[in-house]
């Protein structure tokens, strides 16, 4: 009897959390909403397929782990809070915060009005999420819109996501994996050589001037040409879009985006810029431009944040086609994946007028 009832046992999460409906879904994990059976509190498991991981994912699945738990110690209120892990004989659990407002990307292109100072009250959210992993050695290596969400469609608290791609900064070390998204990548990364904390820097000015005109600075339909771009830091602040931008704004990013990592900003350097340190708003004249409408952004945001989902749909289609013919290393996966679907995504960035 006792054989019997350890046989049907309850999976250990499904014990103490009512799943409901699906909110994501990869190559690896389904992402669920949970309901806690005890306080009834609402949360998002990541429920991870153990049979599907190969040596290198759940090593790398035990890193994300230390990673969050070490950062959850801290509760920080721009940093996804992990609660609780679970293992079972099929599946892996993390029960995570749950962010109900969606990416912060598709909340700015709904917008009617959007302005510099809406901009910069989004990235310094971010960038502080940032330095508070840096100051702890942690190296994000993902920075991308799919990975900043909203807390809840009422507030503009910004929570940073998933740390998959993370890593811990040893004394004396480089990282070297190659990996990240293309269009945020860092220069160091591309090349053979080792790279650091700085790379985060770099996905962090992609992601800056994307919110202040609403398309990338690196853009190339085909991936080689786009690296060799970001090698050489090959960017112009196109017009008529970035006439409509503080010079203060523009004067940050290229401090962000600098090809020698030993020049680039750190994130307390760009907490500190002027532009970014300025407080209050539109309240004074000085700052009137800040609060002007930045025309054409919304027009450019949705042309690419449309491309930026027509990528992800065609990496899924990619990602279940691997995943039939055989094809389980996540390293393979994802980059046969991203290169199909950056030969079938169409244009994003606008032309110079």
């Amino acid at each position: 009897m006792a054989f019997v009832m350890k046989f049907f046992r309850k999976d250990p999460c499904v014990e103490n959390y009512q799943l409901g409906r699906v909110l994501g879904q990869g190559s690896f994990a389904t992402v669920k909403r949970a309901t806690d059976k005890k306080d009834k509190s609402v949360w998002a498991v990541k429920i991870i397929r153990k049979k599907a991981l190969g040596p290198e994912d759940q090593e790398a699945l035990e890193k994300e782990v230390s990673i969050m738990q070490e950062l959850s110690a801290l509760k920080h209120p721009h940093i996804v809070y992990l609660k609780e892990v679970y293992d079972s004989a099929d599946n892996f659990y993390m029960v995570m915060e749950l962010c109900q407002g969606g990416e912060v990307f598709d909340r700015i292109v709904k917008k009617e009005k959007y302005t510099e100072v809406e901009a910069r009250d989004a990235l310094k959210q971010i960038v502080e999420a940032i330095r508070v992993c840096h100051s702890r050695g942690i190296v994000h290596r993902d920075l991308k819109p799919e990975n900043l969400l909203y807390v809840s469609p009422e507030s503009d608290e910004i929570k940073l996501a998933d740390f998959g791609l993370a890593n811990i900064l040893q004394p004396n070390s480089a990282l070297a994996t190659a990996c990240g998204t293309p269009g945020y990548v860092a220069p160091e990364v591309i090349g053979s050589a080792g790279y650091n904390k700085e790379v985060d820097i770099w996905s962090l000015g992609v992601i800056a001037y994307i919110l202040l005109c609403g398309f990338p600075p690196f853009y190339d339909e085909n991936q080689g040409k786009l690296f060799k771009k970001i090698q050489r830091c090959q960017y112009t602040f196109t017009r008529p879009y970035w006439d409509q931008v503080s010079d203060g704004a523009k004067k940050m990013i290229t401090t962000m985006l600098v090809v020698d990592p030993a020049k680039r900003a750190t994130a307390q350097g760009v907490l500190d810029d002027p532009w970014m340190a300025a407080d209050g708003g539109a309240k004074d004249a000085k700052d009137a431009e800040g609060a002007r409408h930045l025309d054409g952004f919304r027009e450019n945001m949705a042309r690419y944040n449309a491309r930026r989902k027509f990528k992800a749909g065609i990496m899924s289609m990619q990602i279940v086609s691997f995943l039939q013919n055989g094809a389980l290393h996540s390293a393979t996966l994802r980059a046969k994946a991203e290169k199909a679907a950056e030969d079938a995504a169409p244009e994003a960035a606008p032309k110079e007028a």
